[in-house]
């Protein structure tokens, strides 16, 4: 490997076990993948999609077919990412051997909002994913995020809707899984860390008072009084939480 890149590979310390473990968990416990098709990475750059990737390229003929992986990336003027130059991004992924696919948002600083933001960039990666032959994509949402998810859905819309772990989106003919869920964001920070690969995260200009960052405050309040919240939130979530995109979107 290239000593000069961030890549995090087995053979593992403890928490490097403890995180493949519990991925390799999510994939059993919900049928994430079948380990022979392509698998479609969401990749902004930040720990938790940079860990994804490590994490499902360490899988890679270990219990699993030496199935294909392939990254996705969307640039642009504004990101919601972690704001890595395509040129780091691109090193890594040509060191692990993965296709590096490229699309480009046009959002201008007026039009930037989160919910159609996500959308567009969801769009253009659904669409790399199918070009280049996969149906699968993964993203790097891990247990906090469904935290969030279903407290933000129950205070906004009084739904009791959180994160699943696998997403059938009929309408785009494709598939989202989300093999991180069992894993806390503490838990990913310390990993890029301890490899190198921790950035600044996101890099929007209106992102910073999103209403989920204003809920990501209101659990770490809670968390005050109940420490457990989040992590009872989130499993709240996979117990009894469903999700919009349980529907054809």
């Amino acid at each position: 490997m290239n000593t000069h890149l961030p890549i995090a590979t087995p053979p593992w310390t403890g928490l490097g076990k403890e995180l493949e473990s519990a991925c390799r968990k999510a994939i059993y416990d919900f049928s994430l993948f079948d380990g022979s098709e392509p698998i479609a990475i969401a990749l902004s750059g930040g720990k938790d999609s940079l860990s994804l990737l490590f994490l499902l390229h360490s899988l890679r003929g270990r219990g699993f077919p030496l199935f294909n992986l392939i990254a996705i990336h969307v640039g642009g003027e504004f990101s919601c990412g972690a704001g890595v130059d395509e040129r780091f991004l691109s090193a890594i992924c040509k060191e692990l051997g993965v296709p590096f696919i490229e699309r480009t948002s046009n959002k201008k600083r007026e039009e930037l909002e989160c919910y159609s933001c996500s959308r567009e960039r969801r769009k253009l990666i659904f669409d790399a994913a199918k070009d280049h032959g996969a149906r699968i994509v993964a993203f790097g949402h891990h247990r906090d995020d469904s935290a969030q998810t279903l407290l933000l859905n129950l205070l906004h819309k009084a739904e009791f809707a959180a994160n699943l772990p696998k997403v059938p989106m009929h309408h785009y003919g494709v598939t989202i899984v989300r093999p991180l869920i069992y894993i806390s964001e503490e838990q990913l920070r310390e990993f890029a860390k301890h490899y190198g690969f921790l950035r600044i995260s996101c890099q929007c200009p209106v992102g910073q008072d999103s209403k989920r960052k204003q809920v990501d405050r209101l659990i770490r309040l809670l968390e005050e009084s109940f420490p457990h919240a989040r992590s009872n939130l989130a499993r709240a979530g996979l117990l009894y939480g469903s999700d919009k995109a349980r529907t054809p979107s």
